[in-house]
């Protein structure tokens, strides 16, 4: 599976991005889904999952009732939509996938990652 994950830029505080994911491969729906992100001096930080179904999301608390993620198994594209974005939302922001369904707030689940965008939150 490839990923690739885009629509970051630079946005205000309180302002909206979406960030949508694409996958390659007809088994997408097969994979549970996860973003994370990397602010600047920082490891790496898990954000949000979504089962293969698009069931069932898990959510970091700093996100919850900010952002959703979804998915559209027949365009092979997970979104992640932020809103009331914060200074501290800067990052570089991941889509990752994962076979396993299990433990998806963990990095070291997923065996394939994208190359990341960019979100910048500005004053």
């Amino acid at each position: 599976v490839q990923l690739q994950a885009f629509g970051g830029g630079l946005v205000q505080a309180g302002g909206s991005l979406r960030l949508s994911c694409t996958a390659s491969g007809r088994t997408f729906s097969r994979y549970s889904m996860g973003w994370f992100c990397q602010p600047p001096g920082k490891e790496r930080e898990f954000v949000l999952a979504i089962g293969w179904s698009g069931g069932n999301t898990y959510y970091a608390g700093s996100v919850k009732g900010r952002f959703t993620m979804s998915r559209d198994n027949a365009k092979n594209t997970v979104y992640l939509e932020m809103n009331s974005l914060k200074l501290e939302d800067t990052a570089v922001y991941y889509c990752a996938a994962t076979s396993t369904g299990l433990r998806l707030s963990l990095s070291r689940s997923y065996n394939y990652w994208g190359q990341g965008t960019q979100v910048t939150v500005s004053s």
